[in-house]
């Protein structure tokens, strides 16, 4: 398997595209604000002595003890909460804010399974950290995004658990402690669906836990007047909108990507190429549509 087959983008940030994608993220300055200071830390732990001898004459203990952290995050929820987007974006805005150097996003591609071999999906982790942390080297900083984190990294202890996965995740926890030689030149994010189902090592390691829920009737609300703004719905009509996505019928609330990447392509196909987008087709495709099943964590 060639290099970039390892990744499903390698992109040097600050970007652009990600700058303007955060615009449309709902809650994402509020959830940036939230985990940017610790973010932060990590990022730039080899700073924190420094920090500490400046402030504290070089005697505050927890400043060795902080910056000793393991450069992993975890994000976790529901499908089509946002977790990805999200991290891509809080990568970019923190890069961007700091403005000290370019670095590299990473995202790693679910084809570091390999085929099925003896032996080549932990070699392919490990070829993976490996250019990731060479891409890095002593003067940038890389940020590696690993999705669907469950499927490469689920707890040992399980009865199905086989040998090849359970090599994988030990590579994995061996790499992210190797990680933390480097004092945050590069810091994994793992997105995962179900956090009950990874291996506790590797959660006993995160040093930032983040949860992600599906929208409530005031997210939904918000979310559909930034999209549909100019359609000018009347408020009446926002309240149908968001009643229609929301839990009923003992169907769980719409996540944001049911209503961005289903509703909203179903109901454009109504009108095009023949007239405007109306309330109507909006409603009657909600009416008609369900939205994804919760991925029980459990």
């Amino acid at each position: 398997m060639s290099e970039a087959s390892i990744f499903d983008s390698e992109t040097i940030l600050p970007d652009d595209q990600l700058a303007a994608r955060s615009l449309t993220l709902l809650g994402f300055d509020e959830r940036f604000a939230r985990v940017k200071n610790q973010l932060r830390l990590l990022l730039h732990a080899d700073q924190i002595q420094a920090w500490n001898q400046k402030n504290h004459g070089g005697h505050l203990a927890l400043g060795t003890l902080v910056s000793d952290q393991y450069p992993l995050v975890i994000f976790h929820g529901d499908v089509g909460t946002g977790k990805t987007a999200m991290a891509e974006c809080m990568a970019n805005r923190l890069v961007e804010e700091s403005r000290t150097e370019d670095s590299i996003l990473f995202k790693m591609s679910n084809r570091v399974r390999g085929s099925g071999k003896v032996g080549e999906m932990g070699t392919l982790m490990i070829d993976a950290f490996q250019k990731v942390t060479q891409s890095a080297g002593k003067s940038r900083r890389a940020i590696l995004i690993i999705d669907e984190g469950d499927s490469l990294a689920a707890a040992r202890s399980q009865a199905h658990s086989h040998h090849e996965d359970k090599v994988a995740v030990n590579t994995l926890i061996q790499s992210i402690d190797e990680l933390r030689k480097l004092g945050g030149r590069v810091v994994t994010i793992l997105c995962t669906n179900r956090l009950s189902a990874l291996d506790p090592a590797l959660v006993r390691r995160a040093a930032i836990i983040e949860e992600f829920k599906r929208p409530s009737d005031i997210e939904r609300q918000q979310l559909l007047s930034m999209d549909l703004a100019t359609l000018n719905l009347k408020g009446n009509e926002m309240e149908a909108l968001v009643a229609a996505t929301g839990a009923k019928n003992g169907q769980p609330t719409w996540t944001y990507s049911d209503i961005r990447t289903r509703l909203y392509p179903s109901a454009l196909s109504r009108a095009f190429p023949a007239r405007p987008l109306t309330f109507d087709d909006l409603l009657s495709t909600a009416n008609a549509m369900r939205p994804s099943p919760v991925l029980e964590d459990a």
